[in-house]
């Protein structure tokens, strides 16, 4: 029988290209595609294959890896980035981060955001200190970083649809954000008090260096490590521990456990980390050196 026109496909997509994007994926930005994701990798690519005018996967895959596409490497990365995010998202974490802020309020706080997404999630995080703090300009200095250059624009830019200020409260949404008139109704925009808290910056957590130095009182790694595998995951919380303060916090997505991954971390709370004070400074200074 003949294919529907419903099931067939603009291009030729095979196991073994499926195999080979898997493989691209997890050496470029380690994530683990599961069996499952071949619909999405498809859809996802073939919108590369339209617009780099390649009729084939083979061809886009070749030349991908012969670098023949000029900055291909970065569209091909950010289209298989899956990036869901929500203001104050998994709730419980920030009245903790606003507790652990106030304790070390007699010097400035510095947080990392190591999957900042389209910026709610940093964006949350300055919210959550000038509320600890009373004012729009509390004593913190936030990194947010991606591997995604367009979701990091987005974020950079702090321009939301309206709707997605549904599940906060009126209070906040009048003190934290702008409504947009005219042509610019039905949209938001994060006000600039907020967004001069914070440095957004490309950064892949599987490359040899970041562009970020220096320890934090806390890092955000939400609903990130669940796309590694242990191994990678064991890799990046290493790098990790010397870049926490002795009473740093590091705060973990709902499904992720990190202490199956890791001798150095503790638990403090609800998927909320802290350095283990007698295992933490070995590995730290074992990190250090090597």
């Amino acid at each position: 029988m003949p294919q529907s026109r419903d099931t067939v496909k603009e291009f030729d997509f095979t196991a073994k290209d499926f195999e080979r994007v898997r493989g691209l994926i997890y050496k470029r930005a380690g994530i683990s595609l599961a069996d499952s994701k071949q619909e999405m990798v498809y859809s996802r690519l073939a919108r590369r294959l339209r617009a780099t005018g390649i009729a084939s996967f083979v061809k886009y895959l070749d030349d991908l890896e012969a670098g023949r596409l000029g900055d291909e490497w970065e569209a091909f990365t950010n289209a298989l980035t899956t990036n869901l995010t929500s203001f104050f998202r998994e709730a419980h974490h920030f009245p903790l981060l606003a507790e652990h802020a106030k304790i070390a309020r007699d010097r400035p706080i510095t947080i990392w955001c190591s999957a900042s997404s389209t910026g709610e999630e940093p964006y949350s995080i300055a919210m959550t200190m000038c509320e600890a703090f009373n004012t729009l300009t509390p004593p913190c200095q936030i990194i947010a970083t991606d591997i995604d250059t367009n979701v990091l624009a987005a974020g950079a830019n702090g321009v939301y649809t309206l709707d997605r200020l549904d599940k906060m409260s009126p209070e906040r949404s009048r003190r934290f954000f702008l409504k947009g008139k005219g042509a610019q109704e039905g949209m938001v925009r994060v006000r600039p008090e907020l967004r001069q808290l914070i440095t957004f910056k490309q950064l892949n957590l599987l490359a040899d260096s970041w562009p970020i130095s220096g320890q934090f009182d806390v890092i955000f790694c939400r609903n990130v490590m669940i796309y590694f595998d242990k191994a990678t995951q064991r890799k990046i919380l290493a790098r990790f521990v010397p870049m926490m303060k002795p009473d740093a916090l590091l705060f973990a997505g709902h499904s992720e456990n990190f202490l199956y991954v890791s001798e150095s971390l503790k638990l403090r709370g609800k998927t909320v980390y802290e350095l283990d004070e007698h295992r933490g400074a070995g590995a730290k200074a074992s990190a250090q050196r090597t």
